[in-house]
């Protein structure tokens, strides 16, 4: 500090070599600067993070949590109806024989319904006996009805021909002798008259006497005429009269049959539908009877098998799915919820989810490794199953996006000491390959739907497409495009990664083929053409890359000058302008 002086608090340099030493050091700076600001993307590669690709073994494995269950079990159900609560309850983990008591549930409603249904039972019995009995009644009534209407037909039908054979016969008859006695009385009167005249001019009758046989004759005369009108009146009038009557009588006795008849069928049929319906009643209170009785029995749960009684709470999966609470004394449980596992052998199981991007690796019969949790340094050996084929219900109304498939992954030989509920690591392992090349998963891009990758090479980095393989969800196999010793970046460059052509699955690789992506073209081409009312034209090109990105920055360039962001700069009614068009229902 020899050659420095301060002056008014601030340092002079009078030293030519200092002042060199900082020119020297400013440009230095500077050029470091430029090179890290302006020209930061063409980094070297040492300044990357890279991995050298390997050669070597690979496994393709999926990895997934799961729980030890028995392999083969009884799984014990409340069979109560609506829900309960358990009164006692069998330790967990108990050595049970078959017919132990295993769970004894509350039954008292049961109980005094079934008093209930015993009275009512009694009763539906009393009136299917009654109705029995009026169903007799009915079929004994009706016959007599019918027997009665019957005779009164009959003696309706005897009486009209009876007058018309006899009583009218014999009336008229009776008429004509009552007219020829009439006549030969008037005849005798006018005799006596006649000898009384004699007798009276020869003074030997007296006039009184003469008077008499006078009065004889009228009266005899008016007898005659009475005589004569009955019979008038009996073949005008009386007979007509009574054939009539008779006739109305005989059919009032037929129509009372048919009335009587049609009655007494009803009158059977509705006794009959009374006694089924008695019938049916009585059978149902019976049922009902049976059903609860049966009920009952179910309250006491006996154990159907020898085993180790294990709760079926302890026993679930778990993974958030289930939040029941565990089995206890006084712990409310509804029907057909399962309450106790009774292992039947000493196999074991392990129920994983595998989720679905990994389920396509996945299938019957693949090996697995497990490993428990709390048994370290342990292994089993098993092979998968069953894989359910549909995903999940509770996951999916737990979680709409988590679709997981309920799969069984089963131990080999007897495995006494992996418990029931124990939580487990299971490794599936799809594939392994002796010689692969590999290099990390995150490695691997898709450029235009194609995989690539980008490799650093003599300093330069380089992007190549490659053909994939398998993956174990941290290394993946490569086909072709890389060998063994070449540098891959692990951070690949996200702008490149974005450039996706806007056919979207059309160039993304799924297409097998290049004739299958053509007639994939052509068939939305014709879709298109169909929809928008037009039945030729030029298919739809997708745009280039360099078009779109035009595009795109002259949009970004009119939103700045107007000072808003072109995808929101437009108004509401500009917004709705540019939807499509649609149904009303769309709109």
């Amino acid at each position: 500090m020899s050659n420095n002086n301060v002056k008014n608090g601030r340092l002079v340099l009078k030293s030519p070599k200092v002042i060199g030493a900082i020119v020297i050091v400013s440009l230095i700076c500077i050029i470091v600067l430029w090179l890290k600001v302006v020209r930061g993307s063409e980094q070297s590669g040492s300044e990357l993070v890279t991995f050298v690709a390997k050669r070597g073994p690979l496994t393709i494995s999926v990895l997934e949590s799961g729980t030890i269950k028995p392999k083969e079990r009884i799984i014990i159900k409340n069979e109560l109806e609506g829900r309960t609560s358990i009164i006692s309850l069998i330790s967990e983990g108990a050595q049970v024989k078959k017919g132990d008591l295993l769970v004894s549930l509350d039954a008292s409603t049961l109980e005094d319904t079934l008093i209930d249904q015993e009275i009512s039972l009694q009763n539906a019995e009393a009136a299917y006996i009654d109705a029995n009995e009026s169903l007799a009644v009915a079929e004994n009534q009706a016959q007599s009805d019918i027997d009665v209407a019957k005779l009164t037909l009959q003696f309706a039908e005897q009486d009209l021909q009876q007058y018309k054979d006899g009583q009218y016969p014999k009336d008229l008859k009776t008429a004509n002798n009552e007219i020829t006695l009439r006549e030969e009385e008037l005849t005798r009167a006018q005799e006596t008259l006649e000898w009384s005249q004699k007798l009276f001019e020869e003074k030997y009758l007296s006039n009184t006497d003469l008077q008499a046989d006078k009065l004889a004759v009228t009266r005899s005369n008016n007898n005659l005429e009475l005589a004569k009108e009955e019979l008038r009146l009996l073949e005008e009038y009386t007979r007509q009269r009574n054939i009539d009557q008779f006739e109305s009588d005989f059919q009032q006795a037929k129509m009372a049959l048919d009335r009587t008849e049609r009655k007494a069928r009803a009158d059977v049929v509705q006794a009959k539908a009374a006694l089924k319906a008695k019938q049916l009643d009585h059978a149902r209170q019976i049922t009902k009877l049976e059903k609860i009785k049966d009920q009952l029995n179910k309250a006491k749960i006996l154990s159907p098998a020898d085993g180790t009684a294990i709760y079926a709470t302890s026993a679930q999966s778990g993974h958030g799915r289930d939040n029941r609470e565990p089995l206890d004394e006084g712990a409310e449980v509804f029907e057909r919820q399962e309450l106790i596992y009774l292992p039947t052998a000493t196999s074991t199981m392990a129920e994983v989810d595998i989720h679905e991007s990994t389920l396509e690796k996945v299938r019957l019969g693949l090996p697995a490794i497990v490993t428990v949790d709390a048994l370290p340094g342990k292994t089993f050996f098993g092979s998968v199953g069953r894989i359910a084929p549909l995903p999940d219900p509770q996951s999916m109304w737990m979680n709409p996006d988590l679709k997981v498939y309920n799969s069984e992954v089963y131990l080999e030989g007897d495995t006494p000491d992996l418990r029931t509920g124990m939580s487990c690591k299971v490794e599936i392992i799809v594939q392994q390959y002796q010689d692969a090349v590999y290099i990390p998963i995150q490695a691997v891009i898709r450029i235009a739907g194609q995989p690539a990758v980008y490799v650093v090479k003599d300093g330069t980095i380089e992007e190549r497409e490659v053909k994939i393989g398998l993956d174990n969800n941290r290394m993946i196999r490569i086909i072709d495009g890389i060998q063994e010793g070449e540098v891959v970046l692990l951070t690949p460059p996200l702008k490149s990664a974005a450039i996706e052509d806007a056919s979207g699955i059309i160039n993304s690789g799924r297409a097998e083929s290049s004739g299958e992506m053509d007639a994939l073209k052509q068939r939305i081409n014709e879709q298109l053409n169909g929809a928008n009312g037009t039945q030729t034209g030029r298919p739809a090109t997708p745009l280039d890359v360099e078009e779109r990105r035009k595009m795109q920055q002259q949009l970004l360039g009119a939103g700045k000058e107007q000072g808003e962001d072109p995808r929101q700069g437009r108004s509401q009614e500009q917004r709705r302008d540019l939807r499509p068009q649609g149904t009303e229902r769309d709109r």
